[in-house]
C-alpha cells in the first residue's frame, strides 16, 4: 500500500508541474498588461520595459518557469506583486476559510444523502418518488438563487444570521457558525441532490443481489442487511461521486464567497486573476491541484478499506 500511495503522490506532483506550466504559458501573453496595471497612468513603453526587467519578466519563458519551479519545490512560492505577502501564507489563510465551509458542507452532504438514499431504496413507493423529486429540484435550482433567497429570508427579514462577512472559528465559534450557515445551505442543496441519486441507485442494485436474499432467508434483520452489508458495498460509487462533489463545492465556493463577501480561496483566486498577480495565481494553482490529488487518493484508500474487492494497491 505504501508503494501505491507513493506512486500516486508522485503522479500528483507530475500533474501539478504540467498544470502550472500550462497556467504559466497562458499567463505569458498578458505580462505587458500586468506590468501596466502596476504602473497605472504612469505606464509608458520605457517604464513598462524597465518594470518587466525588475520583475524578471523579460527573461525567456523557460528560464522564468524553471526558476519559479526550483523555488516552488522548496516551498517558496514567491511574494504577491501587489501586497508583498508571501504567496504560501496568503493562500493557506484563504484556503482555510474555504475549507471551513466546504468540509462542513461535505459532512452534512454525507449524512443527509446516505439517509435519503437508503430510505428511498429500502422503502420505495411514495417515499422513493418524494426523494427523487427533491433530488431533481436540488439539481435544477442554481446555488446563486438559493443564496439570494436565504439571505432575504434569514438575514434581511428574520435577522437570524448575518448577510455577509466571515468570523474565524478560532475567534468565535458561535459567530463562525452563523457566518457560514447560509453559504453551507446554499452549497449543500446541490451536493445532496447529486449524491442522494447515486446512493439510491447503488443501494437499489445491491438490495436486488443474491447475497441480500440469502441474508434475509437466514433471518438477518432488515436493518442489519441494509446498513451493514448493502450500504458498505454501495459505498464505493458514492465515494467517487463525493470526490466530484468536493471539487464542485470548491468551484461553487467562488460564487458563494463573492456573494457573501467571504475572504476565501475562490474569491481570492478571482481577485488575483483580475489584478494579474502571477505569483498568487501560480500558488493557487499548486494548492488546488494538490488538494484534488489528496482527495482522490483518500477516496481510493477508503473505498479499498470498505470493499477489499475494489482494492488496487
Amino acid at each position: 500500500m505504501l508503494f501505491y500511495v507513493a506512486r500516486r503522490l508522485v503522479s500528483g506532483l507530475v500533474l501539478a508541474v504540467m498544470v502550472t506550466l500550462i497556467t504559466f504559458l497562458l499567463l505569458a501573453p498578458s505580462f505587458n498588461g500586468i506590468v501596466g496595471n502596476r504602473l497605472g497612468s504612469a505606464a509608458t513603453p520605457e517604464t513598462v520595459a524597465q518594470m518587466k526587467a525588475q520583475m524578471g519578466l523579460d527573461r525567456p519563458l523557460a528560464t522564468q518557469y524553471v526558476d519559479w519551479l526550483s523555488h516552488a519545490v522548496r516551498g517558496d512560492l514567491g511574494r504577491s506583486y501587489f501586497t508583498g505577502i508571501p504567496v504560501r501564507d496568503a493562500v493557506e489563510q484563504h484556503l482555510g476559510v474555504t475549507l471551513s465551509i466546504v468540509l462542513v458542507t461535505l459532512m452534512l452532504t454525507v449524512v443527509v444523502s446516505v439517509a435519503l438514499g437508503v430510505l428511498a431504496a429500502s422503502k420505495g413507493g411514495l417515499v422513493d418518488r418524494a426523494v427523487q423529486a427533491l433530488s431533481l429540484t436540488g439539481h435544477l435550482i442554481p446555488n446563486l438563487l438559493i443564496a439570494i433567497v436565504l439571505v432575504y429570508l434569514l438575514a434581511v427579514k428574520s435577522r437570524l444570521v448575518p448577510a455577509t462577512g466571515f468570523t474565524s472559528l478560532a475567534d468565535d465559534p458561535a459567530k463562525w457558525a452563523q457566518s457560514i450557515f447560509i453559504p453551507v445551505i446554499a452549497l449543500l442543496i446541490a451536493s445532496v441532490a447529486g449524491l442522494t441519486a447515486q446512493v439510491r441507485g447503488t443501494m437499489i442494485d445491491e438490495l436486488r443481489k443474491d447475497y441480500v436474499r440469502m441474508l434475509r432467508t437466514r433471518g438477518v434483520p432488515t436493518r442489519s442487511v441494509v446498513l451493514r452489508h448493502a450500504l458498505r458495498n454501495a459505498a464505493g460509487p458514492a465515494l467517487t461521486v463525493l470526490s466530484f462533489e468536493f471539487v464542485a463545492m470548491l468551484g461553487g465556493a467562488l460564487i458563494i464567497e463573492k456573494v457573501f463577501a467571504i475572504p476565501g480561496f475562490g474569491s481570492y483566486a478571482f481577485d488575483a486573476s483580475l489584478q494579474g498577480d502571477i505569483p498568487i495565481i501560480m500558488g493557487i494553482t499548486v494548492f488546488a491541484v494538490l488538494l484534488v490529488v489528496v482527495v482522490n487518493l483518500t477516496v481510493d484508500l477508503v473505498n479499498g478499506w470498505l470493499n477489499p474487492k475494489a482494492r488496487i494497491f
